[in-house]
């Protein structure tokens, strides 16, 4: 296996990350789908400043700075409608009412996600769902830690007040799951889109 294999190899492990990043960023597939193609192309053309470890973290960061590209390119708003992708809703209650609340769920949090400000939506994103450390995104976002720790305490802040706008459409949070800093918007987010990697 030569090198560049390797690097392409593991760059695509990130590949369901990157689109669902791009998907959040853009709020349009097509568009979406065009700016991971060209962060692709970006990471492999400058292969060598990956970090040594599987290169994750610089793919997403690589992905949001074209994204961030995009949005300023286009100069409008993005597009609202984007479609639920019936793969990222996921139930383990086979009965139809579970389904159902279950995509309201999904469609709620889609909505109220985009309402977020750009930046407090990517740090949510990062966090919430791809699971990154505050360092990690701190670095790649190349801001302070105590920016990314505000914009995620105001980013679901204002999605908890979001979501409380839709109470017969989201079931709430547990009071226990409440008490945590870690715990509420940031678990609602995870059960409502888990992680395909």
């Amino acid at each position: 296996m030569t090198a560049a294999s390797s690097k392409t190899d593991r760059l695509v492990l990130h590949l369901a990350a990157a689109r669902k990043l791009a998907r959040y960023l853009l709020r349009n597939n097509a568009d979406a789908e065009d700016v991971v193609q060209e962060a692709y192309v970006r990471a492999l053309q400058h292969g060598g400043s990956a970090d040594a470890g599987d290169g994750r973290a610089w793919m997403l960061t690589i992905v949001r700075n074209v994204g961030y590209d995009w949005i300023r390119r286009s100069r409008r708003a993005p597009s609202d409608s984007t479609p639920i992708d019936p793969e990222e809703i996921r139930t383990d209650a086979p009965s139809p009412e579970a389904v159902l609340l279950a995509k309201l769920n999904v469609e709620a949090l889609r909505r109220s996600l985009d309402r977020l400000p750009v930046n407090h939506r990517t740090v949510v994103i990062l966090r919430d769902l791809e699971q990154m450390s505050y360092k990690e995104i701190a670095e790649r976002a190349e801001i302070p830690l105590g920016t990314v720790m505000s914009r995620l305490a105001r980013g679901r802040a204002s999605l908890r007040t979001l979501l409380s706008t839709h109470p017969a459409n989201f079931s709430q949070p547990s009071e226990r799951s409440c008490q945590t800093n870690e715990g509420s918007t940031g678990d609602l987010v995870r059960r409502a889109h888990p992680s395909r990697d």
